[in-house]
């Protein structure tokens, strides 16, 4: 089973910036919003959910078992006078209402903490797949659960939104990072993406179960830091960028996939953008070296128009448009696989990434319009992007790589 009573700096952090919220029923709040509040249903005042969220505490710093919490749950509710809450009167009941409360804390918050680690960008670089875990050992196992073992994927593939466990009460399944090759042959072994549950699908997830513990956390950050980047100077952005970038990589990826999808279910432009990544210091000086006009800020951005307009339709006609894949490869590409070449014709910075899958022949381009003025602009956009042959860019009479 998952070692929930060997307890980590993430997993403890996560814990502690929690506040206390006192609730009626169990489900007065929903799935990813347990990542900001701690509750136990019923439970409504204030020294009592301070007594119950400090013996909780006790319990996954100290990993001193259920037993143990019992006691302090024993003591606690006589303490604060605390009566009418569902289990009390009956030892089975108790069992179980301690059991709950004790099992679903350390499972979420050891998730939560499971989830910083596999997000951090050292670990990505080496193990960049997830691998889903069921535990053995379990009594009775779910077999969807079961099925699920095994399955390898990339972070920001839609499954993990829902299918993050604990996906139940009493679940005990994990997530460990995976390498390519691990992910390569879990694809053969048929253990790959397309043997993942279909989107949407949360059959076999326990009601209030279907999130990620502790990605909220981390999408909070995402929506201000892309909110924040556009009005930071550029130099300042890019300071900026690369401490930040790395704990929003997965969310920028998987909120960036979601916009895709929408605006491809529309299929028109309706003016809308997306942040997919940002400017580094090497690049700000290799467009000061080249006498191109400095941007006024750092973050990098994908008009709609670019998928379903008429440039998006240009690209079809010569055949270098980008699939939806390739679309949603881009953020999570140019935080870890970029590559910067500077165009000698025009001065332009080219970004250079991997298309998604094992054809290495295959390069994506991605050419950003910097904002040098704000009159109308204040986003440094991406003015096209499409397909090119790697040889290409092995021309140095045009092309200089930078980064």
């Amino acid at each position: 089973m998952t070692p929930y009573h060997q307890p980590f700096t993430e997993q403890l952090e996560f814990f502690r910036a929690k506040t206390n919220l006192p609730t009626e029923r169990w489900d007065d709040i929903r799935e990813a919003e347990h990542d900001r509040a701690f509750i136990v249903a019923g439970a409504q005042a204030a020294d009592l959910l301070d007594d119950l969220n400090a013996a909780v505490l006790k319990a996954i710093e100290q990993g001193t078992g259920l037993e143990a919490f019992r006691k302090d749950f024993k003591a606690l509710v006589a303490r604060n006078g605390w009566t009418g809450w569902t289990g009390e009167g009956s030892k089975q009941g108790v069992a179980w209402r301690t059991k709950v409360i004790y099992q679903t804390n350390l499972a979420t918050s050891y998730a939560a903490g499971r989830y910083r680690q596999l997000t951090d960008p050292e670990l990505r670089a080496i193990l960049p797949y997830w691998r889903y875990r069921h535990a053995d050992g379990v009594l009775h196992p779910r077999p969807l659960h079961v099925a699920w073992d095994g399955l390898t994927l990339p972070p920001e593939h839609e499954f993990w939104q829902a299918h993050f466990p604990p996906n139940g009460w009493g679940c005990h399944c994990s997530v460990s990072a995976a390498s390519k090759r691990d992910y390569l042959r879990a694809v053969a072994n048929g253990r790959g993406p397309a043997n993942a549950p279909p989107a949407g699908a949360t059959t076999g997830i326990d009601r209030g179960f279907a999130y990620t513990p502790g990605a909220s956390v981390a999408d909070e950050l995402r929506a201000l830091v892309d909110a924040k980047l556009p009005r930071l100077p550029a130099p300042i952005g890019a300071a900026l960028a690369p401490d930040v970038s790395p704990q929003i990589a997965a969310q920028r990826s998987a909120a960036f996939s979601s916009w895709v999808d929408e605006v491809l279910s529309a299929g028109v432009s309706r003016n809308l953008s997306a942040v997919v990544g940002d400017i580094r210091q090497n690049e700000l000086d290799a467009l000061a070296a080249a006498d191109q006009p400095a941007p006024i800020s750092a973050e990098i951005a994908v008009e709609d128009r670019l998928l379903v307009g008429k440039k998006a339709r240009r690209h079809e006609h010569q055949g270098d448009a980008l699939t939806a894949e390739e679309w949603k490869s881009i953020p999570a590409a140019l935080d870890s696989e970029r590559r910067v070449y500077r165009d000698k014709e025009t001065g332009r910075l080219l970004y250079v990434l991997p298309a998604p899958g094992d054809d290495r022949s295959i390069r994506l381009v991605v050419h950003v319009d910097f904002v040098s003025a704000r009159p109308k602009r204040t986003l440094n956009l991406v003015r096209s992007a499409f397909k090119i042959d790697a040889n290409a860019l092995a021309d140095r009479r045009r092309y200089d790589e930078i980064r």
